[in-house]
């Protein structure tokens, strides 16, 4: 059984306030929680695993008095990620029944978790890494499309969903240009189960982000993102903005460092969904507004049909 049928009581909507760099911390975790949305965020965005722990602490207590979508912590499984093994075991310690892998095979920590009792969903850019995933056993696949915001793939969101449904019948999350209620739906319509939607929860009263990273949200169009490989050695939908005042040198392309990752948390980045952002708004206020998009969205496709 697809394990979104177990969870689809417990949300409002089928999204996932995606994980990001410098942005995703436990206060816009639990607030897209509480309100039925997955809340997600890079394990590396506590500076170590006791921080780490104090988190999903500080998550269970918050979580703890009323129902609530599940937290999905995001673990980067690439071989550089010096505190992998540390960060599964702290998951596994808390009880967590949903992790996000990036950036490499999800292999290495699927068998430990599944033996907890963790669901793991992978992100992934390309059909074959979506295949090997597959393979690896995965519960998920996050789908990671053109126009994602900070790392991202670069297939069609309506082909690569269509592509990887006729041979995965698992979760599929499609990542990549959700910005509101209406293309949310046509995420469900395409036959993903969940969406990402990252960047208008950057522009929100509970991310990490700073005031200055906001307003640049508000203010820019996805005419303003631009893909560069030359921050983290993958590709990442960045604001222009960001790059353009940089002094650091280029990177390869393809080399990939957790470290330097890390040490980048204050980047810019965003997707193609960016021209949605208009305001700051609380976590709730968002939710609301998507969620109002979704139902008329849903009311709209009568209207649609021809013939």
């Amino acid at each position: 059984m697809n394990c979104i049928d177990e969870l689809a009581p417990r949300l409002t909507l089928p999204l996932v306030a995606a994980p990001m760099t410098g942005v995703s911390g436990p206060d816009l975790v639990a607030a897209a929680c509480r309100n039925g949305v997955i809340g997600s965020f890079p394990t590396h965005n506590a500076g170590d695993v006791r921080e780490l722990d104090a988190w999903l602490t500080h998550l269970d207590t918050e979580l703890a008095d009323g129902p609530a979508a599940p937290v999905a912590p995001n673990l980067v499984v690439h071989r550089t990620n010096a505190r992998l093994q540390d960060d599964v075991a702290c998951i596994v310690d808390h009880g967590i029944e949903l992790v996000i892998t990036s950036v490499g095979s999800p292999v290495p920590v699927v068998e430990p978790l599944h033996a907890a009792g963790c669901r793991v969903f992978a992100d992934v850019a390309t059909l074959a890494q979506a295949r090997k995933s597959a393979d690896a056993g995965v519960d998920g696949l996050v789908l990671l499309a053109a126009g994602a915001g900070g790392q991202t793939g670069a297939a069609n969101p309506f082909a690569y969903v269509r592509a990887v449904r006729s041979f995965f019948d698992g979760a599929i999350v499609m990542a990549g240009g959700v910005s509101d209620g209406a293309s949310l739906l046509a995420a469900r319509v395409l036959g993903a189960d969940l969406a990402y939607m990252g960047t208008s929860f950057i522009a929100t009263e509970e991310s990490l982000a700073s005031p200055g990273y906001k307003q640049a949200l508000i203010d820019a169009t996805m005419d303003d993102v631009r893909l560069s490989d030359q921050v983290g050695g993958l590709p990442a939908s960045l604001l222009a903005q960001w790059l353009d005042e940089r002094d650091a040198g280029p990177v390869a392309s393809g080399d990939f460092q957790q470290d330097r990752l890390v040490g980048n948390q204050i980047m810019w980045s965003a997707g193609h969904g960016v021209t949605a952002v208009d305001e700051v708004l609380s976590v709730d206020e968002l939710v609301r507004r998507v969620r109002k998009q979704y139902d008329e969205a849903r009311g709209n496709l009568g209207s649609l049909a021809v013939g």
